[in-house]
């Protein structure tokens, strides 16, 4: 890919999209968070979880037990717009991500206005 069609890639893509990035990315860095289902429902369990975000491809098992435990907790719930790969890479890591969950969100305003 040349550098003036990777330019127009990202010209493409939604404001709003990159303004969500930038709040993930400000949440990463000033707050708290926890990647993955297992540590999702604990904190969600304990009572912890300020809001969950989950990646499109998660199986529908999975997202609808996370949706279950979100709707008894009263916490709010995401649905990304990307796939596994983009919301670990929006988190700052090199590896996929199905499920995020923000404890503290530090600087960010993510929890005034949802992603």
């Amino acid at each position: 890919m040349t550098k003036s069609a990777a330019r127009d890639l990202i010209k493409a893509l939604p404001h709003f999209l990159w303004h969500s990035y930038g709040r993930l990315n400000l949440v990463v860095k000033s707050g708290k968070i926890s990647l993955g289902y297992k540590s999702t429902l604990k904190a969600l369990r304990q009572g912890k979880a300020k809001l969950i975000l989950i990646a499109a491809n998660t199986p529908p098992l999975r997202k609808s037990e996370i949706e279950y435990y979100a709707m008894l907790s009263k916490t709010p719930l995401h649905h990304h717009v990307g796939n596994n790969i983009e919301l670990g890479t929006a988190c700052g890591r090199l590896f996929r991500c199905g499920v995020m969950v923000v404890l503290d969100a530090g600087d960010s305003d993510i929890l005034s206005e949802q992603v």
